[in-house]
C-alpha cells in the first residue's frame, strides 16, 4: 500500500504538469480564433478575458457559445437562391419604385443582400394563429406537388395536431412534404412532433441537432425562421410558431398575440431558395424536379424582397438594412418587436433619426415572456426616451409580433427581433415591402396597439426602486447573449 501511494504522489506532478500544459494549449487556441474570428473588441476582450481566467472552463464555454459563424453555402447548395433569383428577373427589379425617397434604400439592400427586388406580389397580413393557421392549413389541403415547411417550434397540441394531419394526409395523396424543426425548438413540447411526423411516414429533419452532454461549436446557432411554400407559389412567413398558445379563440394558458403573412407572387420563389437551403444543408438533399419547379406569377402590386439573415454569408443583412431605413426615414419609423436589445449603433441610428425630426414610436410588451431579456431591455430604454423616441408598453397577452414600418410606404415583416440573438446568430428570413396600402394596413394595426398601450417617460423610468434598476442594469451586461 505504501509503495502504491508513493507512486500516485510521483506520479501527481507529472498528471498536473500535463494538464496545465493542456489548458494553456487550449487557451491559446481559442484566444486566437477570438482574435481572429470576433468583430466586436468589447465581445473579444471578454471572451478572452473568460478564457485566461477561468482555465479549461473558458475554452469549453467559448467552443459551445462563442463561435457564432458558420460557413454554409458549397457551389451546390447555392444553385436554388441563383435559380430562383434568375426566375425573378422577368419582373422589374432594382430601384424604379413609386416611393422616390426610397431608391436609395432599395439599392443599399439589393447590394448588401444581391437579392432582386421583385414586383407582383401580393402580401396579406394574418393576425394571430386564428387567422394564420386556417389559411395555412387550406393551402396545405390544396397542395397537389409539394410542400415545405421550416418553423422554430412545432409542440405536438391542439394546433401542432391539425398540422399533423393536414401534412400526413397530403403526403398520403402523393405530395412531396419535407418538415425541418429547429433541434432546439423541436423540444419544447413532450411527445416530441418530430416522433409524430416520423410515425406517419414524413420526411422530417432537426436543423443543427444538439448533441448532449457535449454541445457541438454550432449549439448557439438556431434557425428561427418560419416558412411555408405550396406548390411553389404560395407562401407564408412572419413570426408564428405552431403551437395553440397563438390561437387565442382556443383560450390557452399562456395565449400570444403575433402577425403573419400570406405571399402570392415571384417572391415566393425567394422564400423557397431559403427553405430549400436549410433542408439540403440539413440533410444533403437537394429540392429539385417537377415537384418542386417554381411558379412565377404576377399576383399583385407589392414590391418586395425576402432577405435572409443568419450567422454564415448573409450576415448582418437585417441591421444593414434596419441602419438603411432609418437614414432615409423622413416622416415617421415604427417598430414593433417582442425583445428589444438593440446595440450601440441601433440606438445612435435611432436616436439621429428623432434628432432629425423622424417621429421614432417603438412599441414593446408590458410584460414579456423572459424576465431577464425584458430587464436589459428596460434599462437600455432611457437612452432613446432622453433622444426624442417614443416607447409605447402594450398590454397582456404578450405581442410576439415584428414589425417596421417607414414613412407609410416601407414595411419589413418576418421572424427577427430587435436582439443580438436574431441580428447576429438567428439565421431569420424578413421580406421588404414597397407599398403604401400594406405599409396603410400594418400602419393602422399599430396604431391599435398604441391605443391601448402606456406610453413610458424617462421619469418614470428613474423614479423606480434602485434595488430594480440595480437588477436592470446588471441583466444588461449579458444583453449580448441574451
Amino acid at each position: 500500500m505504501q509503495t502504491l501511494l508513493d507512486n500516485l504522489s510521483a506520479f501527481w506532478p507529472t498528471l498536473l504538469g500535463a494538464a496545465s500544459a493542456l489548458s494553456i494549449v487550449v487557451a491559446l487556441l481559442a484566444s486566437g480564433h477570438v482574435v481572429l474570428y470576433k468583430r466586436d473588441v468589447r465581445a473579444a476582450i471578454g471572451w478572452v478575458g473568460l478564457i485566461w481566467l477561468t482555465p479549461l472552463l473558458g475554452s469549453i464555454l467559448y467552443w459551445a457559445f462563442g463561435i457564432n459563424r458558420i460557413r454554409r453555402r458549397a457551389e451546390r447548395l447555392e444553385r436554388p437562391i441563383v435559380e430562383a433569383a434568375q426566375a425573378g428577373r422577368v419582373y422589374r427589379e432594382g430601384t424604379d419604385i413609386e416611393a422616390p425617397g426610397l431608391a436609395p434604400l432599395a439599392e443599399l439592400v439589393s447590394r448588401a443582400t444581391n437579392t432582386p427586388l421583385l414586383s407582383g406580389n401580393r402580401i396579406t397580413p394574418l393576425v394571430n394563429g386564428d387567422e394564420t393557421y386556417p389559411a395555412m392549413l387550406e393551402a396545405i389541403r390544396e397542395a397537389r406537388r409539394s410542400v415545405i415547411l421550416c418553423t422554430y417550434i412545432f409542440d405536438a397540441d391542439r394546433a401542432g395536431e391539425l398540422f399533423l394531419q393536414a401534412l400526413g394526409d397530403a403526403a398520403e395523396r402523393g405530395v412531396e412534404v419535407r418538415i425541418l424543426i429547429d433541434g432546439v425548438g423541436a423540444r419544447y413540447s413532450r411527445p416530441r412532433m418530430t416522433a409524430l411526423l416520423r410515425q406517419r411516414g414524413l420526411r422530417v429533419a432537426e436543423f443543427l441537432r444538439p448533441h448532449f452532454p457535449i454541445p457541438g461549436p454550432y449549439f448557439n446557432l438556431r434557425n428561427h425562421r418560419k416558412i411555408l411554400v405550396v406548390d411553389g407559389r404560395t407562401g407564408f412567413t412572419g413570426g408564428l410558431n405552431i403551437r395553440e398558445g397563438c390561437c387565442l379563440d382556443l383560450a390557452p394558458r399562456h395565449p400570444v398575440r403575433d402577425l403573419h403573412f400570406r405571399i402570392e407572387g415571384p417572391v415566393v420563389q425567394q422564400l423557397f431558395a431559403v427553405a430549400a437551403l436549410d433542408w439540403c444543408f440539413t440533410t444533403g438533399e437537394e429540392l429539385s424536379g417537377d415537384p418542386w419547379t417554381l411558379q412565377s406569377c404576377p399576383a399583385g402590386e407589392v414590391e418586395a424582397r425576402a432577405i435572409s439573415d443568419g450567422p454564415d454569408e448573409d450576415f448582418e443583412a437585417f441591421r444593414t438594412t434596419i441602419l438603411g431605413a432609418l437614414a432615409v426615414a423622413r416622416k415617421r419609423a415604427r417598430v414593433v418587436t417582442p425583445y428589444f436589445l438593440p446595440d450601440q449603433v441601433l440606438i445612435t441610428a435611432l436616436r439621429v433619426a428623432a434628432l432629425r425630426g423622424v417621429e421614432i414610436d417603438i412599441v414593446l410588451p408590458e410584460r414579456g415572456n423572459l424576465r431577464v431579456v425584458q430587464w436589459a431591455s428596460t434599462a437600455q430604454l432611457w437612452q432613446l426616451l432622453v433622444g426624442g423616441c417614443t416607447v409605447w408598453l402594450s398590454p397582456p397577452p404578450f405581442d410576439h409580433s415584428k414589425l417596421m414600418i417607414v414613412d407609410g410606404e416601407w414595411s419589413f415583416v418576418g421572424s427577427a427581433n430587435w436582439d443580438p440573438r436574431s441580428l447576429r446568430l438567428n439565421f431569420e428570413i424578413n421580406v421588404e415591402c414597397y407599398d403604401r396600402d400594406l405599409a396603410a394596413s400594418l400602419d393602422q394595426q399599430v396604431d391599435e396597439k398604441i391605443a391601448a398601450s402606456h406610453r413610458l417617460f424617462a421619469g418614470e423610468l428613474a423614479s423606480r426602486p434602485l434595488a430594480l434598476r440595480l437588477r436592470d442594469g446588471a441583466a444588461r451586461l449579458f444583453a449580448p447573449y441574451l
